[in-house]
């Protein structure tokens, strides 16, 4: 439900421009703005946690899933537009089916918040959630106005403000990866097979995805010292995951993976990971206008007329491929770079999600393709 303040101001009178009447006084929502760094300002009511926030605002133009997006650590730092005109009608699902434990977007913009939803797997809907995890959000009305100045400006530092001022904060001058990945070695599964994660903001599908192929998973730290003996493993193949923010500011995981690449082990990277990989390599990478966020993006299989409908959430993309690597997935909207592919050894990333969680389930062959690779070795 909407969050609601007394007005002082009511009389008795007229009241109809308001919610609802208690006690001889009027009850109005409580507005908030979103105020972007070029001076533009969309004022709305708030369904969430009221207080201030600041990050980098994007849109995502996906239909359906945003439990999933809320709680995708991709989304850290950021103050997420849903494009969707109707959010939060089927509510909130069981935190087991989360891809985190919590979320992690810095704000939400809605069109129309629903907060009556419909399903039968909700347990809450989408105001309470984001109350209890002191997120702030709008609904504002005019989502297509702001997408079309964000696609038309690029994405910009953006704030949720009520009454408080605070400063912009630009997330991809931090290390995020260092904020959000895990802090110890966690083992999953008993496959024959086992994968090394690295995990810099992985989604819980990832693993899900795994295990359901006969994967001992192994998550490590973003800043795990792999080949150290002290920290010697035992792995057939590293898997670097999705994350939030600039890949150039995820040093000690560039390392990590040229290390992997002098040795030869087997390594798939996932959307952030896909851009270590290349930077790893020796590689580049820029940002893009404003990103990719949905679950339709639409990926070429190089060189063919194969189109396959991806789920992605990222601002940067690979620029310069590193030498000895070629492209293997190209965007069909704007022609970056989705994946590319060593020419001699088990090297290979896509720009993508396969996991998807929400999205199409189309590219998870990629998975069995680089499980493959590793088991016929």
């Amino acid at each position: 439900m909407q969050q609601y303040v007394i007005d002082r101001n009511f009389s008795g009178g007229d009241c109809s421009r308001h919610e609802a009447i208690l006690a001889g006084e009027c009850l109005k929502p409580v507005q908030g703005s979103l105020l972007l760094e070029d001076g533009t300002m969309f004022e709305g009511t708030s369904f969430g946690y009221e207080r201030a926030s600041a990050g980098e605002v994007v849109f995502s133009t996906g239909m359906v899933g945003y439990p999933e997006s809320l709680t995708d650590p991709s989304f850290a730092g950021q103050i997420l537009t849903l494009t969707y005109p109707i959010i939060g009608n089927y509510g909130i699902p069981d935190r087991s089916m989360w891809e985190d434990d919590k979320i992690h977007v810095s704000g939400l913009i809605v069109s129309n918040y629903i907060d009556t939803p419909s399903h039968v797997q909700s347990s809450m809907n989408l105001g309470t959630w984001l109350r209890e995890e002191k997120i702030p959000a709008l609904e504002i009305k005019d989502t297509r106005l702001l997408t079309k100045h964000i696609r038309t400006h690029g994405t910009m530092l953006g704030k949720i403000v009520f009454d408080e001022y605070i400063p912009f904060y630009d997330p991809n001058s931090d290390n995020l990866v260092a904020q959000i990945s895990t802090e110890e070695v966690l083992e999953e599964g008993s496959g024959d097979t086992t994968i090394v994660l690295i995990d810099c903001g992985a989604k819980h599908n990832l693993v899900r995805c795994l295990l359901a192929r006969n994967v001992r998973v192994l998550t490590i730290p973003w800043d795990y010292d792999l080949f150290s003996q002290a920290h010697r493993l035992h792995f057939d193949g590293i898997i670097i995951s999705s994350g939030p923010g600039n890949p150039k500011m995820v040093d000690k995981t560039i390392q990590t993976i040229r290390t992997a690449l002098e040795y030869q082990v087997p390594t798939l990277g996932i959307c952030l990971g896909h851009q270590l990989l290349a930077l790893a390599a020796g590689g580049d990478t820029y940002k893009l206008k404003f990103g990719h966020r949905s679950q339709n993006q639409p990926c070429l299989l190089h060189d063919t007329r194969r189109c396959y409908i991806t789920t992605q959430n990222h601002g940067f993309a690979v620029g310069e491929l590193p030498t000895d690597f070629s492209p293997w997935f190209v965007n069909a909207n704007d022609g970056s770079n989705e994946g590319m592919k060593h020419t001699r050894y088990p090297f290979l990333s896509v720009q993508f999600h396969p996991e998807a969680a929400p999205g199409p389930e189309d590219t998870e062959w990629v998975f069995d393709y680089f499980l493959e690779r590793i088991r016929r070795r």
